[in-house]
């Protein structure tokens, strides 16, 4: 089970964690998680060039190595990249120095300057956080897609992430091969319906 949303409890334990940006005017902020996939993320690119939409994408230093030309094709089109750790680790199952360790490795594969991080499944430990660089910004979401979740079809993951979308949002899909079927459904239709409404999307500035 999963929500849609993150709950305001949920914020008021991580304060200091990036949830929403506060803005009047009608912005969101997609944001992809796991790539750089093959035909995945490359179908992500060409959807977001058709609605001359800017997003930012939270990858995995591995894939980075194992698709590289993807990851250039993300940087070339004016997208922000962020560090997901180099192996998508779990941060509540894993000891704190081999999470820094697998974060530095990922920010090396990277190899830009990029003040964005996001903890793989939202989960960080407290004594993690205080490890990382202090440039570093962990950004969550507040809007949760489900686009990885084989239990919702494609139309309720489309019909929940529009329910859930307000001004300054940050929205959460994947370039999975996982959430695939659900996100190339629910993308083309979640920009047309908010580009309707005169919202633009931008993506998250690598840096403070």
């Amino acid at each position: 089970m999963f929500l849609h949303y993150s709950p305001f409890w949920l914020k008021a334990v991580y304060p200091g964690f990036i949830w929403h940006v506060a803005t009047r005017e009608k912005t969101i902020f997609l944001t992809f998680d796991d790539g750089p996939i093959p035909d995945v993320t490359e179908f992500v690119l060409n959807v977001l060039n058709t609605f001359n939409a800017k997003a930012t994408f939270f990858c995995i230093g591995d894939n980075v190595r194992r698709h590289p030309e993807i990851y250039h094709q993300i940087l070339n089109q004016g997208h922000s990249v962020g560090n997901h750790t180099y192996n998508h680790l779990n941060g509540w199952k894993s000891d704190d120095h081999t999470y820094l360790d697998n974060f530095e490795k990922c920010s090396q594969a990277l190899n830009v300057d990029t003040s964005l991080f996001r903890p793989p499944y939202g989960r960080i430990k407290k004594s993690q956080s205080r490890l990382l660089p202090p440039t570093q910004q962990i950004v969550m979401w507040d809007v949760l897609s489900g686009d990885f979740s084989p239990k919702i079809t494609p139309e309720t993951c489309l019909s929940k992430t529009i329910q859930y979308t307000r001004p300054g949002s940050i929205v959460l899909f994947h370039d999975s091969i996982k959430a695939a079927n659900n996100m190339q459904y629910a993308l083309p239709r979640f920009l047309k319906h908010f580009q309707e409404r005169d919202y633009d999307f931008k993506a998250l500035p690598m840096m403070n």
